[in-house]
């Protein structure tokens, strides 16, 4: 099997509700978002025209609508550019880290509700950023468990995917936070790196799958934080 590669895009900027960790959040791509996405698109043309990739005409995202939107767009703009046809499929195993339950409140009112459930702590302070911890109501995930989730994906679609005679690429839109702890689960990223970087909206890192050597880093840029980042996508 050839070397495969694999696109990780977080989506653009969208109109996330403040304060509020934003994992499940329903709200769409600012114009800016919108922008970035098609920016996206022919980025990724010309990369995959220097590289010599054979781009999968199945473009995959998570089910949130900034992600479907960052992938429809570029995926747009990619077959404008190259007369190719994408299909744009979601998947739930590309969502950022959920909380559950709880999804779609305020970070003071998350808090709350766990300070006012007597079957509950409260969540230590620096929860949100804390890879390991879960907020401990239904179907809440820890950082490290979303990346795991995303890692997963990743691993069984370099095993899946088409044998073709050049080097294969797939495009895969998701979350910041999600991507990164994948990224540290795939050996990509060390434990105090996923803390020291971010991603940047709409920009591709790449991830190079060798049958024989496992999985590096290949090209693209993490975005390098100036304040450790506390949100959640």
């Amino acid at each position: 099997m050839n070397d495969r590669f694999i696109i990780l895009l977080r989506h653009g900027a969208y109109r996330q509700k403040p304060g509020t960790p934003s994992a499940l959040q329903p709200f769409d791509l600012t114009e800016t978002g919108k922008a970035q996405a098609k920016a996206a698109g022919l980025e990724l043309a010309e990369l995959a025209r220097a590289e010599s990739w054979q781009l999968s005409p199945q473009i995959f995202c998570s089910r949130q609508l900034r992600s479907w939107q960052t992938a429809t767009l570029l995926g747009k703009t990619i077959s404008e550019t190259t007369g190719r046809t994408f299909e744009i499929t979601e998947t739930e195993a590309l969502a950022e880290r959920s909380v559950g339950a709880l999804a779609n409140l305020t970070i003071p009112e998350i808090e709350h509700v766990l300070m006012e459930d007597p079957r509950h702590e409260a969540p230590p302070e620096n929860w949100k950023s804390d890879s390991h911890y879960k907020l401990p109501v239904q179907g809440a995930e820890s950082l490290m468990e979303a990346g795991a989730r995303v890692a997963e994906f990743l691993q069984k679609r370099v095993e899946t995917m088409p044998h073709v005679s050049g080097k294969t690429a797939q495009i895969c839109v998701g979350h910041g936070a999600a991507l990164r702890h994948a990224a540290h689960h795939l050996g990509i990223l060390s434990f105090p790196e996923i803390r020291k970087v971010s991603m940047h909206h709409a920009k591709a890192v790449v991830l190079r799958y060798s049958p024989n050597a496992g999985w590096s880093h290949h090209t693209g840029t993490w975005k390098e934080r100036q304040v450790l980042e506390l949100t959640m996508d």
